[in-house]
């Protein structure tokens, strides 16, 4: 097992470990102890009663942040024509048909969000295995495969977050930095638990949102009372 550095040590001086803190408690605990030399990213982690490996069980969805992520987001828009013209009006980083095919296959990925129209993804298609494993691949359930591209742009360079759960049920997201002020983090978060909260599959049985836990970057994790994130 790695020794636990000195910083990390007095990072997590004053947290216990087995207390659930009211939200706010826990953002102001992160955001104290949050020293490193760039503005971290607050990130929240959900342990959700699901089993993922059975497709009713399987938890994905979008969550537009009403204060943002903090991250600046380049996009990628596969579309034609008019639609092609939204995208760059909306202020798309890259568009294109074919010739961004071309660009993805040769390896060069330089962008956060693939968002596609319909029509496109037979041409998208292709692409599944490598932008699959990437987790860029557009799906109509997160909003990527629309022809309100407009939107879509507009969304993720607002600071709309995507959300998979993993394999242990754990949904995780960046939902701003530690220099947002404290209220705005408090927001994030609860849209980011509501969004995922109505994501909750058929097959969901028990508790759904076991366990919540904050943190940032490059500090510890603070556990959280779920009643003072969910708003219901």
């Amino acid at each position: 097992m790695a020794k636990e550095g000195k910083r990390i040590r007095a990072a997590r001086e004053g947290i216990e470990v087995t207390k659930l803190y009211p939200l706010d408690e826990a953002i102001k605990l992160v955001k104290e102890r949050a020293t490193a030399k760039f503005d971290e990213t607050v990130e929240v982690s959900m342990n959700l009663g699901v089993d993922p490996r059975h497709a009713d069980q399987m938890v994905r969805g979008v969550c537009n942040l009403p204060n943002g992520s903090g991250r600046t987001v380049r996009v990628a828009v596969f579309a034609r024509g008019a639609k092609a013209d939204d995208a760059k009006a909306a202020g798309a980083d890259i568009v294109g048909a074919e010739d961004l095919l071309e660009i993805v296959q040769g390896g060069k990925i330089e962008f956060d969000r693939c968002i596609a129209t319909p029509d496109m993804m037979p041409l998208v298609g292709r692409l599944g295995k490598v932008l699959g494993p990437r987790g860029l691949m557009p799906n109509p359930k997160v909003g990527t495969v629309t022809m309100d591209v407009k939107g879509a742009v507009a969304g993720a360079k607002g600071g709309s977050v995507e959300f998979r759960v993993e394999k242990a049920g754990i949904v995780h997201a960046g939902v701003g930095k530690v220099s947002f002020d404290a209220d705005k983090l408090v927001e994030n978060i609860k849209a980011f638990a509501d969004a995922v909260a109505k994501a909750k599959p058929t097959g969901a049985k028990g508790t759904y949102v076991q366990r919540i836990a904050v943190t940032s970057t490059m500090g510890p994790g603070v556990k959280v009372e779920p009643s003072t994130v969910l708003t219901a």
